[in-house]
């Protein structure tokens, strides 16, 4: 955890006002901006010093040998990587031959704010140098949500003192040095120097132009800069280019008071088919789009965006101003990081850093699409497009393993699987009910009907038929899926996982569903009545194993039975356990790394009645460790719905601040996309109590002690609806669209033109004492 105070709580803006080197990597994945497409860490313009240095464009990797001691039938042959494309955010200055460097003379004044409003990185720094040349600098950093390509910087350098010489150098720069990750898996491989260059075109109308080539993954990729610049009489201009460096560099000399300022257009592209001549057409056209724009306008039309995209997302968290700034800082980067996806994935850390490798995961579709679909509804539709653009590959996956259907990946980038551990990985077949999830909670709240026929039936049929290729009906008739790891990592190839199973029952059924909704287009998918029936009768007989000894659901058929982990054994610095113990000893023992039992209950309520979700919520938070980022909220939702209040926020706390606070020592990486993700979950399906699904949207909200009103919107249907939630009461505002039927506590009521209040009953006070592994206490939350 970050020892000191690195941001102060504001409510749309996250500033730090001193620069703290100690946690420089942490804050440049904080401060990363990104649209979905390009990506740029928060790295100091002068780009040093640095803790990873990062510009990475979706779905831009390199292969990487996947090495086995022994291999095995149906082990992916390679990785693959996410790579640090050429970086346009370098902006040096020298002050009277002196670099710019924060480590060196007097930095007086250090500012930096990440404006969620606005959409902008701004940095202020006062900096005298070793040679007592006294500047003032000022940055802007963009990277726009309406031009796709296309990120921006103003640089303004001001003399305080005596007249001085001033040079700026603004570079593109390719094959930067990246430091070594350590030891720890979740972090990203090394590669070193992965572009070879094609084409480095010095300024010619004031446009510089770089092209290069992965040389495995065999991608092209191609950048350009362009500026404008307002300097003094006098001011020069030179451009050269040489291998993996192009740069301009402006030249001037200022009087105190006196103002350079330099206005940096950047662009990028890449394409696995599409030639050198194309891409450097391509960039050079994105640049000119955005001159004409000019830099006011792109600022204007980010403003815009973000405005639109607050007046239905935003949520508002009276009395806790910690959490406040929090889910509006998660709402940002969610944003940020699918907002122009168009037919790619969101990987694990968005654009923001390498951890993972880049890879995407089922993480996107349980925690990052239901906050899409109900905020910012087209981005879910483009991250499930490219999971149907990827269709072809999971189903040569599955005719590898001997299956049909879809098998699709644990993880990956292009679509193919980069797991190199099966159990964890491949086995984790729960995959494909998360996809379909997805599918169908995205129908439901839009209504999307060419989206159910194009995109989202053939992700729903794929994926049923794995079920019925991986599943079997025993003696007594139950329908068992054997052999696949749930959600919890630390207990893996186990039979009937619970929440696998109940996943895969809404799978089938959906798939039914749809089937009958569109039969000529499932028709053309090779459809048949007879194997729908198969789909409905599995899904009829699926084994949900329960342990009536206990009065509890196990993880798994047999969880219960194993032996407990000893956790009194166990030191606080033995935590995240996967990097202190060996796996089999995980695997045999009672410990669960995320919520696993208690998502199925999250996800499939229905399946579960109040007492066993109130047992099983007991059971399993005294075995679960949260060694993941994904755990927090789903517990924080299973707390709040069976009257657990304070431990729901204390769980709320943790999913917010992970990043903020750095709360498992790995923001280096990039943010947790899913845990930011959580903290809008743990607030409106936790304290809100949303549930939505067959139509109609259901609440049944409580608020715990510290915060006095929740306010949030959700877009359903067409309509944009504000819910808003106090201790005593809840109001119900349709702002948008025709009347909608919801419900409150099992009572139906209509809300249309006018605002609609209902009581909130009084908390019944739990029977079950709660208790979590001795040292993995949930942190109370009490703000001031």
């Amino acid at each position: 955890m970050i020892q000191h105070p690195a941001f102060t709580v504001e409510p749309w803006s996250v500033r730090e006002c001193r620069l703290h080197l100690d946690v420089l990597a942490q804050t440049e994945s904080v401060f990363a901006l990104s649209n979905g497409h390009i990506g740029l860490r928060g790295n100091l313009d002068e780009g040093e010093p640095y803790g990873q240095p990062g510009t990475y464009l979706n779905s831009v990797y390199e292969l990487r040998p996947l090495p086995y001691a022994e291999a095995g039938y149906g082990y992916p042959g390679s990785g693959q990587t996410v790579v640090n494309v050429t970086n346009g955010k370098l902006i040096r200055l020298l002050v009277n031959d002196e670099p710019f460097d924060v480590r060196y003379g007097t930095l007086h004044e250090h500012e930096r704010v990440l404006d969620l409003r606005a959409g902008t990185l701004t940095r202020r720094a006062h900096w005298s140098s070793p040679t007592r040349g006294e500047v003032r600098v000022t940055s802007t950093r963009l990277v726009s949500f309406t031009h796709r390509a296309v990120a921006a910087i103003q640089y303004e350098v001001e003399a305080v003192d005596r007249s001085k010489g001033v040079v700026l150098q603004s570079e593109l720069v390719a094959n930067e040095t990246v430091a070594y990750a350590g030891d720890d898996p979740r972090a990203a491989a090394v590669l070193e120097s992965p572009l070879v260059l094609e084409e480095n075109v010095p300024a010619k109308d004031g446009v510089a132009i770089m092209v290069h080539s992965t040389r495995a993954s065999r991608l092209r990729v191609a950048a350009a800069m362009c500026h404008e610049i307002d300097g003094p009489e006098g001011t020069r201009v030179e451009a050269e280019g040489l291998g993996d460096v192009s740069r301009v560099t402006v030249a001037t000399r200022l009087k105190p008071g006196q103002r350079l300022r330099l206005v940096k257009f950047f662009s990028y592209g890449w394409s696995a088919q599409r030639s050198r001549p194309a891409m450097h057409d391509q960039v050079v056209a994105a640049l000119a789009a955005a001159r004409l724009v000019g830099w006011e306008g792109l600022c204007a039309e980010q403003r815009e965006f973000l405005d639109e995209f607050w007046a239905g997302a935003d949520v508002v968290v009276e009395g806790d101003p910690e959490v406040q700034q929090a889910v509006r800082f998660g709402l940002f980067h969610l944003l940020q990081a699918s907002a122009r996806l168009e037919n790619r994935p969101i990987p694990g850390k968005g654009l923001t850093g390498s951890g993972y490798d880049g890879h995407a995961f089922w993480d996107t579709e349980i925690f990052v699409l239901p906050v899409l679909t109900y905020t910012h509804p087209p981005a879910a539709a483009d991250a499930l497009s490219w999971r149907k653009s990827t269709l072809p590959i999971a189903e040569e996956h599955a005719v590898q393993l001997g299956l049909r259907g879809a098998a699709f990946p644990w993880r990956t980038i292009n679509g193919e699987e980069c797991s190199g551990y099966w159990p964890a990985g491949a086995a984790a077949f729960h995959v494909n009910a998360d996809i379909a999830d997805a599918v169908t909670r995205y129908v439901d709240a839009t209504q999307d009907t060419r989206f159910e026929r194009d995109t989202g039936l053939p992700l729903l049929v794929a994926t049923a038929r794995l079920w019925c290729a991986l599943g079997h009906h025993d003696a007594e008739g139950r329908y068992r899926i054997d052999g696949v790891t749930g959600p919890d990592e630390y207990s893996a190839v186990a039979d009937n996982n619970v929440y696998t199973n109940l996943m895969a029952q809404h799978n089938l059924r959906a798939a039914v569903e749809a089937v009958t909704r569109h039969f000529d287009r499932a028709q053309q998918l090779g459809v048949t009545p007879e194997e729908a029936a198969t789909w409905r009768d599995a899904a009829a007989a699926m084994f949900v194993p329960y342990d009536e000894r206990l009065g509890v659901h196990p993880q798994s058929e047999g969880f219960t039975e194993h032996a407990l982990w000893d956790f009194a054994a166990t030191k606080p610095e033995q935590y995240p356990l996967l990097l202190h113990f060996a796996y089999f000893d995980l695997y045999r023992k009672q410990v669960v790394k995320q919520a696993d039992l208690v998502l199925a209950m999250y996800l499939r309520g229905d399946a579960f009645t109040p007492e066993e979700k109130a047992r099983d919520f007991a059971y399993y938070e005294a075995l679960t460790v949260r060694d993941s980022s994904l755990s927090a909220c789903t517990q924080a939702v299973l707390a709040a719905e069976v009257g657990q209040l304070e431990l729901a926020y204390g769980y709320l706390g943790e999913a917010a601040l992970m990043d903020l606070e750095d709360l498992e020592k790995n923001t280096v990486d990039g943010v947790h996309l899913a845990s930011l993700a959580g903290a809008w979950i743990a607030l409106v399906a936790g304290f809100g109590g949303m549930r939505a699904g067959q139509g109609r949207m259901r609440f049944s909200p409580r608020l715990p002690s510290g915060i006095t009103r929740l306010t949030f919107g959700l877009r359903y249907q067409g309509r944009l609806l504000r819910v808003s939630i106090t201790p005593t009461s809840t109001t119900y505002r349709l702002l948008e669209g025709p009347p909608l039927t919801l419900t409150h506590y099992g009572q139906e009521f209509p809300v249309g033109g006018k605002p609609v209040t209902r009581p909130i009953p009084k908390a019944p006070v739990p029977e079950l004492r709660i208790r979590q592994p001795l040292g993995r206490e949930a942190a109370p939350r009490r703000p001031d």
